[in-house]
């Protein structure tokens, strides 16, 4: 495995590269059964026509089904979810909570990711994540899904904070502003392949981590199966 140029900065994808999420890329087939459990939790009940409306929106803001640059609040979504039926918008923060937390359970942190942050802390390497959040996802679940790990980023940021998301370059653009560094110096670290292309249309390096026994060429410039290899390109 080859090592790199000198960095003064990693910058981290969130989903899948420092946590593991039990659920598919594309959450179309659980829109139903996530807000028939907010329903439950919140003792509402919603008509057909209110489900098949939830359904219309989520599916126009989903980017596995039409992607774009430009990111959205999740006020912005759910408002216009809201809208179109007969629920009370002062319950708008309680059904975001328990929408979102549908998809959270059995949210993990892969267990070499705190011990190798520190290491690289340890370094005088600067930290930062920059991750996509589904559907204007606000920070404080996506970002408290690496609650243990937060000590360890200097900049813990996603496309809320960017207003852009992948393989949009602005946010790792921004990043390097904040760093006070230039993008050429810093790598960022993701398994999709639009990781890959943000990083490479920023001008910093793109390491690929990929878990699986796929054979993956995104265009990265190197690979590694677990965050523990990081160390040793570094």
């Amino acid at each position: 495995m080859k090592e790199v140029d000198v960095l003064k900065a990693i910058v981290f994808d969130i989903g899948q590269t420092l946590t593991y999420y039990p659920i598919p890329l594309n959450w179309s087939k659980l829109y139903r059964p996530a807000f028939e459990s907010v329903a439950e939790k919140l003792s509402l009940t919603f008509t057909e026509e209110e489900y098949t409306h939830f359904g219309e929106v989520l599916t126009k803001y989903n980017t596995r089904i039409n992607p774009r640059e430009k990111e959205y609040s999740s006020d912005t979504i759910f408002s216009e979810m809201l809208e179109g039926a007969s629920v009370d918008p002062s319950l708008m923060q309680d059904i975001k909570r328990e929408f979102y937390s549908f998809f959270r359970v059995d949210t993990k942190v892969y267990p070499e990711a705190e011990e190798t942050l520190k290491k690289i802390k340890d370094m005088g390497i600067l930290t930062a994540t920059l991750s996509d959040v589904p559907y204007g996802m606000d920070n404080e679940y996506a970002l408290g899904d690496i609650g243990p790990l937060i000590k360890y980023i200097d900049l813990p940021l996603t496309s809320n904070d960017t207003g852009y998301r992948k393989p949009c370059k602005e946010g790792l653009i921004m990043i390097a502003d904040k760093l006070g560094i230039d993008p050429s110096e810093m790598a960022f670290v993701g398994d999709e392949i639009k990781d890959m292309i943000c990083a490479h249309n920023a001008g910093s390096k793109a390491i690929l981590i990929n878990r699986t026994e796929e054979d993956k060429d995104y265009g990265q410039d190197m690979k590694i199966r677990d965050l523990s290899e990081l160390i040793d390109i570094l």
